[in-house]
C-alpha cells in the first residue's frame, strides 16, 4: 500500500447512460475527462426537449469553465467559477428561448487536485464514495424531503419511494444565482467515487449499490455496466446514468481532449 505521502492520485475512470426502460429519449448528460480530472453528472428537468437542452448546457459549461480557469485559483474558486457559468448558461437561454421556459439540470461535479477530491452540489443527483469495502454518500439532495431524512423521519429506502421526492429545492437555471453545497476530502489508494441521476438510486439502495461495487473490483467500466444494468431489470422508470472514478497507484494518464471528451459524453 502507498502511502498519500508518497504518491499523487491518479485516475481511471468510466461512464454510462442509458434511457431505461420507460422514457423514450435520455435527458441526463455526463463528462468523464480523466486526463482533465473532470468528472460530472447532470440530470435535466422540465420536459423531454427542454430537459435535455438544460443538461446539455449545465455539462458544456462546467466542464469548459474548469479548462479556463486560471492555474492559481483554488479548488473551491474553480468548482464556483463552473457552477456560476452552468447556472448563466441555462439561465440565459430561458431567457432566449420561450419553449424552454422552466426547465432547469442538477449538477453534481468532481475534480482532484494533489492528494485530495473536490465536489460540488446542485440538486438531487448525488455523489458516493466507495471505501473499503462500505459505501457512504458525499453529497446532500436538494430536495424537499431531504430533510426529513435528516432529521430521522423517514428511512433513506423510504426517502427513495416517497411521493415528493422529486420536488428539488436547488437546481441549475431556474434563478439567477444558485448557491452549491462544496465538499471535499483526502483520496486514499483504492477509493472509487460514484456519480449518478436519480435513475440509478430510486430503483436501488445505497445496500444494493454497495454490493455491486463489491462485486465488480477496481474496475470502473465493470461497475458502470453492472449499475446500469442492474437499475434496468430493476424496471429502468427513468434514465440512468453513472460515473465511476478509481484512485489508482499506477501511471498517470495522458491529458485528454476535453472537447472530444464532452462531444461524446452527450446523449442527445
Amino acid at each position: 500500500m502507498v502511502g498519500l505521502s508518497e504518491w499523487k492520485v491518479h485516475i481511471i475512470g468510466a461512464a454510462l447512460s442509458d434511457r431505461g426502460k420507460v422514457r423514450s429519449s435520455n435527458e441526463d448528460s455526463f463528462v468523464a475527462d480523466v486526463g482533465g480530472a473532470v468528472f460530472l453528472v447532470a440530470d435535466g428537468m422540465g420536459g423531454h426537449a427542454a430537459g435535455e437542452v438544460a443538461s446539455h448546457l449545465t455539462a458544456k459549461a462546467a466542464a469548459e469553465a474548469l479548462a479556463g480557469c486560471a492555474p492559481g485559483l483554488a479548488p473551491a474558486g474553480r468548482l464556483q467559477a463552473a457552477v456560476r457559468q452552468a447556472n448563466e448558461q441555462v439561465y440565459g437561454e430561458q431567457e432566449r428561448a420561450p419553449e424552454c421556459r422552466g426547465m432547469g439540470s442538477t449538477l453534481t461535479l468532481l475534480t482532484f487536485d494533489g492528494d485530495g477530491y473536490h465536489l460540488a452540489q446542485v440538486g438531487d443527483s448525488r455523489a458516493y464514495l466507495f471505501r473499503d469495502g462500505e459505501l457512504r454518500q458525499l453529497s446532500r439532495d436538494h430536495s424537499v424531503v431531504w430533510p426529513l431524512y435528516e432529521a430521522g423521519d423517514i428511512s433513506k429506502d423510504e426517502l427513495a419511494k416517497h411521493p415528493r421526492k422529486h420536488l428539488v429545492t436547488r437546481c441549475i437555471g431556474t434563478h439567477p444565482d444558485v448557491d452549491a453545497d462544496l465538499y471535499d476530502g483526502p483520496v486514499r489508494e483504492g477509493d472509487m467515487f460514484l456519480l449518478c441521476s436519480d435513475g440509478l438510486t430510486d430503483v436501488l439502495t445505497d445496500g444494493e449499490i454497495q454490493c455491486v461495487l463489491r462485486r465488480c473490483g477496481h474496475n470502473p467500466k465493470k461497475a458502470c455496466k453492472d449499475l446500469v444494468r442492474a437499475a434496468n431489470d430493476g424496471g429502468g422508470p427513468d434514465n440512468v446514468t453513472v460515473v465511476v472514478v478509481a484512485a489508482d497507484a499506477g501511471k498517470p494518464r495522458a491529458r485528454s481532449s476535453l472537447h472530444a471528451k464532452i462531444a461524446s459524453a452527450f446523449r442527445l
